[in-house]
Order: C-alpha cells, then structure tokens, then sequence
C-alpha cells in the first residue's frame, strides 16, 4: 500500500476528522516505528507501526457507514453513567470505532447515521455544511397556522434564535397535531423546544431524513449498510469524492 498522510490514516482509525488528527499528531501523541511523528509525514499502515499514546491504531481496512433506525428509550453514547440501553446495545457486532453522527435525544427515534470514517462523521456534523435533517411530529393540541409561521421564521431560544425552517402540517384529525419540519441546525433537542417556543409540547418525535438518506421501511431497532450510491450521495453532500 502507498504511503498515506499521518492525519488521513488517523481519522481512518477513528479519531475525528484530518484536523482533530493534527492536533493528536502537534502535541506529540503519535509514534511511527517508535519515533515521534510530526505533521506532513507519510506512513504505510501495511508495514509500519502506528501508535497513539502507546497504543497501535486498529484500522479498518474499509470504511464502514451504517444507517440504525433508533428506538426510543435508547442513548446516543457508547457508555451511559445511569446504566441505560445505549445504541451499541444494537450493534453487537458492530467494527471499532464506529462513531454515531450527530445525536437523537433518548425519546426520539428515527434516522441515525454510524461511521468509522471520521472525515465523513466530522463534515456531516459541521454547521456550516448546513446538512438538512427531516422530522416528523406530533405535537399537543391544535396548533394555529401564525405558530407553524412563526417557526418558518425563526423562535428565539435560550441559545440563540433558529434558523428559517421549513414547516408543513400533515393530514389527520386534530388534536393532536402532526407537522414535518426540515432543519440545517443540530442544537440539543431543536424541535422540542422550538414547539415549546410557541406553546405546544412534542410528545412523539422521529427523524426521517439527514441530507438524501431517508429512514424508508427499516424496521424499527434495526440497521443496515449504506448502498454504494447512498453512501456517494451522502460524501456528495459534504464535498467528498465518491468511495
């Protein structure tokens, strides 16, 4: 295998994207062939040992991104200090180092996208990728027309006024109501509280989308790999090349 960049080969091993691998490699955590590395060097993982902290780095020798639909009553860590299910608990088998990207709170369920490519993880996340993430709710109450355009505009919250949204009622009887937003923010439990902004409460909440993978008919607690063409997709999104 040719000699790669020391940072590309971290964030391949899963720690974070190219420029948290830098900052891994600036402070003087990294070793090849047990001398310490700087950045801008070359290593072949094939043939030379990698360490982090005097530990050799587990690469995978492919990149792997799973698509979970995420059940309620399960968090997004991989170790919960209160001893609750964690999304791992689903993924038994799953390689090392495989991130989740972004969070669901643990009463939302839905779309959860999990990679070991950490470049992939760290644009998906990074605001200003601006990645559209599509919910679907339910909501207390009637919920008038002026409180679905008020959070078209923007709700101003604790941490800051959000970002235009686009807001649509669903059919069905009401109450309650049923509304899908589409969001380009990932601020702790947005939607909750940008419905609590306007006087009514989300008590069912699930993510169906995040840019053009949709959640589709996966059952529920279940995961899959992405399809090549899903995976493009998404790399497409974030300015990557194809896989």
């Amino acid at each position: 295998m040719p000699e790669e960049r020391l940072q590309k080969i971290l964030a391949r091993a899963g720690f974070g994207s190219r420029r948290t691998a830098e900052d891994v490699i600036a402070r003087g955590r990294v070793t090849i062939d047990g001398a310490l590395a700087t950045l801008g060097m070359k290593a072949d993982p094939d043939t030379q040992r990698i360490e982090v902290d005097g530990n050799p780095i587990r690469l995978e020798t492919r990149e792997t991104t799973l698509l979970l639909h995420k059940p309620t009553g399960y968090v997004v860590t991989a170790h919960d200090e209160q001893g609750r299910r964690t999304i791992y608990d689903l993924l038994p088998d799953a390689p090392s180092h495989l991130r989740y990207v972004g969070r669901l709170d643990v009463d939302t369920s839905g779309l959860l996208i999990l990679t070991t490519d950490g470049e992939l993880a760290h644009r998906l996340t990074h605001p200003s990728r601006e990645v559209e993430k599509e919910y679907e709710a339910w909501v207390t109450g009637v919920v008038p027309e002026a409180a679905l355009e008020q959070l078209r505009r923007g709700v101003r919250l604790e941490d800051g006024t959000t970002r235009p949204a686009l807001v649509e009622r669903l059919p069905g009887e009401e109450p309650p109501t049923r509304a899908r937003l589409v969001i380009h923010e990932g601020r702790n439990r947005q939607v909750r509280r940008m419905f609590e902004a306007v006087g009514h409460g989300v008590f069912r909440l699930q993510r169906t989308r995040m840019g053009p993978l949709e959640l589709g008919d996966l059952h529920l607690g279940h995961s899959r790999k992405l399809t090549p063409e899903e995976l493009n997709a998404l790399r497409e999104v974030v300015g990557l090349a194809p896989a």
